[in-house]
């Protein structure tokens, strides 16, 4: 299995965070990747059909994910995945982000005739550079449909995602000149959870991502390099969000 991750083209940076592509051409049995918390939606493609939930998509669109989910693969397949910037679900598609956190649905039942024609297109391209260029055609053209974007909703994600602790929201909170109230309603209208909530994913995300890299000498390093209290607190709020402890996690990768 090979992975790799891509800067989006300038023309759809301002809502594409990054892109993940996967490659596996030896699955032999049922072969399931983890999907994890990250604080950003995603559009998902692969080349094969892959199962989350008990439903076989090949187009996938997800809001929030809160709880950990799984997709498997019976073949071999491909996957690109598109994260996209907190904000953008709402503004790209046009509804309530709140509507699809922890309910990812295939793109074919959010608007069949454009995802059909995508999906047709994907399925038939012949590299993995032609189905980046179809998908970054059809993002660009929704980014050109739309009218209003909240420019107030990406500024707090921003400033939320690069120093997650409890303090943070308050100063979020005040730097776009809103009340505590309008905050947590405009947060949950654009994003789909609360800010709370979105801080403690990018704290996890954070700790997440350092524990990946192996760049610490004992757990208690991420524990405070991201501002939990104690370990006992990270190894809980882990658990939440990928029925794993640290340990089992890193166990899971060497094996």
């Amino acid at each position: 299995m090979k992975g790799s991750r891509l800067k989006p083209a300038q023309k759809i940076a301002e809502y594409v965070d990054e892109i993940l592509i996967i490659e596996n051409y030896d699955v032999k049995d049922n072969f399931s990747l983890p999907l994890f918390a990250n604080g950003k939606p995603t559009l998902l493609f692969q080349n094969t059909l892959g199962t989350i939930n008990n439903t076989k998509n090949y187009l996938t669109l997800f809001g929030q994910t809160v709880l950990p989910e799984k997709i498997t693969f019976s073949d071999n397949f491909i996957l690109i995945a598109y994260f996209f910037k907190p904000f953008s679900l709402k503004a790209l598609f046009g509804f309530s982000a709140q509507e699809f956190t922890d309910n990812p649905i295939n793109l074919n039942l959010v608007d069949y005739k454009v995802a059909s024609e995508l999906q047709e297109k994907l399925l038939n391209a012949l590299s993995i550079q032609a189905m980046l260029t179809i998908l970054d055609g059809f993002i660009f053209g929704l980014i050109n449909k739309i009218q209003i974007s909240n420019k107030l909703i990406d500024y707090a994600t921003k400033l939320i995602a690069e120093n997650p602790s409890k303090q943070i929201l308050a100063k979020a909170q005040n730097e776009i000149f809103v009340t505590e109230r309008t905050f947590q309603r405009m947060f949950k209208k654009e994003v789909g959870i609360s800010p709370d909530q979105y801080r403690r994913i990018a704290q996890f995300n954070s700790a997440f991502q350092q524990l990946n890299t192996g760049l610490f000498k004992q757990l208690t390093d991420i524990v405070f390099n991201n501002g939990y209290a104690d370990q006992s607190h990270f190894i809980r709020t882990f658990k939440e969000f990928t029925n794993l402890t640290p340990k089992a996690y890193l166990n899971l990768g060497k094996q």
